[in-house]
């Protein structure tokens, strides 16, 4: 009997489900990783007391109701046209155009009327306002 070598064949690895998979390994962590820039400055912030700072005589409060009433440091204002806001921001302003306007909005007024206090104040010349929060944690909750 006469047995023939049979020739071995060698095993064939396919590729290309392995390119596949790479890709998508890939691309997966292309899209999920995060650069940040290494060309920013590196300063450190000065350090300010902040309770040294509670009293700021430059300061403006235009309290708004959540009916659309108005007052300004604690002084009602007439009517609710944007003419009248003007004219009691400038009074309380005193041409120093250096003040901060903060608006206290109850969190149901109409976003008219905080509208019609940010239109009042850029009429009056003030540049800075900013907007009064309270906190929502424990204490500020009820």
């Amino acid at each position: 009997m006469r047995f023939r070598h049979r020739e071995r064949e060698e095993p064939e690895i396919n590729l290309i489900p392995f390119i596949d998979v790479l890709l998508v390994v890939l691309i997966f962590l292309m899209l999920s990783t995060t650069y940040s820039k290494f060309t920013e400055l590196q300063i450190k912030l000065p350090v300010a007391d902040a309770e040294a700072q509670r009293d700021r005589p430059k300061e403006i409060i235009v309290a708004v109701s959540a009916d659309g009433r108005y007052s300004v440091n604690r002084q009602a204002v007439e009517g609710r046209s944007v003419d009248n806001v003007t004219r009691a921001l400038r009074d309380a302003a005193q041409a120093n155009k250096d003040m901060v306007l903060i608006i206290s909005a109850d969190a149901s007024a109409a976003h008219q009327a905080v509208i019609t206090v940010m239109e009042a104040a850029r009429r009056s010349g003030l540049s800075q306002v900013t907007f009064a929060t309270q906190t929502s944690g424990p204490s500020g909750a009820k």
